[in-house]
């Protein structure tokens, strides 16, 4: 026999599907032009290297709940990178729908957010579990330094160290990628391809430029056939 007092308490909890995850916090993206252009960059950047990898989601500043039933209790990384996921497009990110938290946070520090990226925030990846958190000041001025990272070791976040040659930049073991601050703000390489990383719009721009370079070899070399044959008839 059914105990009607326990229907009645079943019934009475509230389903998931009922309960709103806002897929906007009405917070900016981004607090200036230089910021929000490396920003997008980086993440295109990274889009486009895991492109041919089905499994690895790239995604930024997309909401991420993550105690189901408690819409309050959310963060939204300025970039992120999860391993394991399809590529499909999502408002928000619910990660007991995913199945995990992301693999790799990054955040654009800045005025209004650095003392949160090194504190609070720093604290909550860390017992989420994501492994790899960095952190970029595209001024300069408010971390103590410009690129920094840390990799989760037995719960709580170690400082990913410099390389001895300074041009090495930081390491994501997670993402098996250098990190550097560079002239143009933020650089991306890949050690095990031995090249840098660039955004759709780069990687364009270069094929135009390789293929405007052959053009104009193939030119010349037709220039220089048409003498030849030029010279030879007026041997004959």
């Amino acid at each position: 026999m059914t105990d009607s007092t326990d229907e009645r308490k079943i019934s009475s909890v509230p389903a998931d599907t009922h309960i709103y995850y806002p897929d906007t916090d009405g917070k900016p993206m981004a607090v200036s032009d230089l910021h929000r252009d490396i920003l997008f960059g980086t993440i295109e950047t990274l889009k486009a290297h895991f492109k041919q990898q089905p499994d690895v989601y790239v995604s930024g500043d997309i909401l991420m709940y993550y105690v189901k039933g408690d819409p309050r209790q959310s963060v939204a990384p300025d970039v992120l990178v999860s391993f394991g996921l399809g590529k499909k497009r999502r408002n928000t990110y619910l990660v007991w729908v995913e199945g995990k938290t992301p693999d790799f946070a990054m955040e654009f520090s800045s005025k209004t957010t650095y003392t949160d990226d090194l504190g609070p925030k720093k604290d909550l990846y860390a017992s989420l579990g994501i492994q790899d958190y960095f952190l970029y000041d595209a001024l300069g001025i408010y971390l103590p330094k410009p690129l920094m990272g840390f990799t989760l070791v037995d719960g709580g976040y170690v400082p990913i160290s410099e390389d001895e040659d300074e041009d090495e930049g930081l390491h994501s073991d997670v993402l098996s990628l250098d990190f550097h601050v560079d002239d143009e703000g933020l650089g991306i390489y890949d050690p095990v391809a031995g090249a840098w990383l660039q955004t759709p719009t780069e990687s364009a721009e270069a094929r135009a430029e390789t293929a405007e370079t052959r053009v104009e070899q193939l030119e010349t070399e037709v220039a220089q056939l048409r003498e030849q044959v030029e010279r030879l008839q007026t041997r004959s």
